[in-house]
Parts: C-alpha cells; structure tokens; sequence
C-alpha cells in the first residue's frame, strides 16, 4: 500500500483578510475533492490571511495508481489556479 501526498503552495495576492482566503480555499478544496475523491486539508498558514499550503492524499495499492491520482489533481490545479500557485510537491510513503 501507498500513500501518496501533493502539497501545493498557494498565494492570494487580492486576499485581504482571512475569511477572504478561506472563501477561496472553500472552493478549492471542494472542487478537487469531488473531482478526485482524495482528501484535502489546509496544513500550515491558517492564520496568514494570503498564504496557504494544501496537503492532498491519496492511498493505492500500487505507488503507479497513486501517481496517477495525484498527477491529474496536479493537473486540474495547475490549469485551474496558475495565479495562486508557488510551488507543489510530491511525496509518497511505503506502507
């Protein structure tokens, strides 16, 4: 079993307090997980009101099926979102 992880760095630049961001993380985190069914969470810059890093992971028998999962949210966000995006990275851990 693997757990594969996508972590995306994200910067609201017309942010202006925290409830704004959140709005806009609402909405992200939504769409990928309908989208993909893998779960998502806001795991550091809570209380920066144009910062966040999103932790988004998925679990598959096979390191092949994970990759797979997680390069197409890549995708979706890199398409969808390119203005908010600083950098994304990709982990998995062999269970």
């Amino acid at each position: 079993m693997v757990v594969g992880v996508l972590t995306v760095d994200l910067y609201f630049p017309e942010s202006r307090s925290i409830k704004e961001k959140r709005q806009y993380l609402r909405s992200i985190k939504e769409r990928i997980k309908n989208s993909f069914n893998v779960s998502v969470a806001e795991v550091d810059g809570q209380d920066l009101w144009q910062r966040s890093l999103l932790a988004v992971v998925c679990v598959g028998a096979e390191r092949s099926i994970a990759e797979e999962i997680l390069a197409k949210v890549r995708n979706f966000v890199d398409k969808s979102y390119p203005e908010f995006i600083l950098s994304t990275r990709v982990e998995f851990i062999n269970l």
